[in-house]
């Protein structure tokens, strides 16, 4: 069964930079379509950023896209999130998902496995 964990999270101050990971165990990592999401308090999880199995196709919510770099390390099995430019209004739950269906979804339900998240607080 496949296992997703989020790391890289914290505090960063306005206009900081993190750089999000998510390791991948118990699968085989090059199957996967993968995306990272993000939430706040009392919302639904939206998609951030996505990537299928061999990188070739990447997609960017429309309002962050100049600010975030996926990636993924097919040979170490992990997801990265470049996030530039952080604004306070990116504070949330970071969540890697993953789908071993073929496509590149933007909602929650396109997606069947999740991490734990990660807090990403952008506060001065």
């Amino acid at each position: 069964q496949v296992q997703l964990v989020e790391s890289g999270g914290g505090l960063v101050q306005p206009g900081g930079e993190l750089r999000l990971s998510c390791a991948t165990s118990g699968g085989t990592f090059t199957n996967l379509t993968m995306a990272w999401f993000r939430q706040t308090s009392g919302k639904d999880r939206t998609f951030v950023a996505g990537t299928t199995s061999t990188a070739a196709s990447t997609h960017y919510a429309t309002a962050l896209k100049d600010r975030l770099t996926i990636s993924r390390d097919n040979v170490n099995n992990k997801l990265y999130l470049q996030m530039n430019n952080l604004k306070p209004e990116d504070t949330a739950v970071y969540y890697c998902a993953a789908t071993q269906y073929d496509g590149l979804g933007w909602r929650s339900t396109d997606y069947e496995i999740w991490g734990r998240g990660t807090q990403v607080t952008v506060s001065s």
